[in-house]
């Protein structure tokens, strides 16, 4: 068996590593911030396999210039960014046309299909059971207009998944989440959805396991190299490691090593926020979805978190926690009785590509190093089945259905 090397402890680096130690893999896992707060446990905490659709598409382009008007809405872009996102913008709107979509629809659906029971193997596999709970989920809407337009579309995606939606009027909403007392005009019910373990939890139990299993080393990769002999790991401590295989899964910094091994790829950060209270004095029955202000509530056992939204910037600019604030504010118009005190705020990367779907790839030039990152939204959902896949990758496994997803595409 070989001795294989993961650049990236989050959701995505657990995973694969847990796969790897299934084949009989020796694996060593490095990580800059082996006990810091990555995107991973910024999450929602949801198995969202409904979430088929691209961000990039027609009818959203046509909201852009709304939400871009007000600077604590669902999507901003900080300006004196642009310059270095302006490759990926581009792109990003180029992945909107009618052809593409569809293809990404139909790339995330083959993804999805597999998301639940890949997640259940993967706590099989690390001897945790109970992570996953069936609650469904809610979204509503500040119009009935636009409940209805929403719903035939996810009627489509429910067809598609293999699951059920429901079109409830507010007071049928009200009878499943009370403390939506505020205005509404109604809301649709999505039996697809799952919500988490407490999302930090959750990566704490994996990488505990990986503690045991594997090695986890707390060291911050300055360069990957390819050679003769393996693939070459060093690190901002003077260390060198030689690995037969390696995987890239370390989210957004993940494009420093891909330039390293001379390919490109457009990966930005989808900046989120959130707010997270312990012990909330008001808690919901089930995520609720405020779609039109972009962004979602998830109840957790003695916790309640507010999150969403996306703001394009780099990943070192310093965080504007005026969008928690907002968020918090909006929903209190649906739910009066959220606490105004007590909050711990978070900002987290999220890698993105413009087009939406993730990179789970081999090299084109180097079967024995692999690519997983740029899940956006999804990294939960996804970690368990890209996991899978990279695992088999690197065993020599292809799959043409993982085409779409390869960093080929960016070349």
């Amino acid at each position: 068996m070989a001795h294989i090397g993961i650049v990236g402890s989050g959701l995505m680096g657990c995973a694969t590593a847990l796969n790897l130690l299934e084949q009989g893999h020796s694996v060593t896992i490095l990580e800059r911030d082996a006990g810091g707060l990555p995107a991973s446990v910024g999450n929602a905490g949801i198995l969202a396999v409904p979430e088929i659709d691209p961000l990039a598409r027609p009818g959203m382009l046509l909201s852009v210039p709304k939400w871009l008007l007000d600077p604590q809405g669902p999507l901003t872009v900080r300006w004196q960014d642009l310059p270095a996102l302006a490759p990926w913008l581009i792109r990003f709107l180029l992945s909107a046309s009618a052809d593409k979509v569809a293809a990404s629809r139909a790339a995330m659906l083959s993804l999805m299909k597999t998301a639940e029971a890949d997640h259940v193997r993967l706590g099989t596999m690390a001897g945790i059971s109970g992570h996953l709970r069936d609650t469904g989920a809610l979204t509503v809407f500040d119009s009935t207009a636009a409940r209805d337009k929403t719903f035939a579309h996810e009627a489509e995606n429910a067809r598609l998944i293999g699951c059920n939606v429901e079109k409830l009027t507010t007071e049928e909403a009200r009878r499943r989440v009370p403390a939506l007392q505020g205005a509404f005009a109604g809301a649709i019910f999505s039996d697809g959805y799952k919500t988490f373990d407490y999302p930090l939890t959750f990566l704490r139990r994996l990488q505990a396991v990986l503690r045991e299993r594997a090695t986890l080393l707390d060291a911050t990769v300055s360069s990957v190299a390819r050679a003769e002999n393996g693939v070459i790991v060093r690190t901002e401590g003077g260390r060198e490691f030689t690995f037969d295989r390696l995987a890239i899964t370390a989210g957004v910094w993940s494009r420093r090593f891909v330039a390293d091994l001379g390919l490109t790829v457009l990966l930005e950060t989808e900046r989120g926020y959130n707010t997270t209270f312990m012990n909330p004095s008001t808690t919901l029955e089930m995520p609720v979805f405020f779609s039109e202000h972009g962004f979602v509530a998830t109840p957790f056992e003695n916790a309640l978190r507010i999150g969403g939204a996306v703001e394009l910037a780099s990943p070192e600019a310093p965080a504007n926690y005026k969008r928690t604030a907002a968020m918090r504010k909006k929903m209190r118009r649906y739910v009066p009785d959220l606490q105004e005190e007590g909050g711990t705020e978070w900002m987290g990367r999220r890698p993105s590509t413009p087009d939406t779907l993730p990179v789970i790839s081999l090299h084109p030039g180097d079967p024995r190093i692999a690519f997983a990152f740029g899940h956006g939204h999804l990294g939960l959902t996804l970690s368990a089945t890209t996991g899978r896949h990279v695992a088999r990758l690197l065993a020599g496994e292809g799959d043409a259905a993982l085409t779409p997803f390869s960093i080929a595409r960016f070349q």
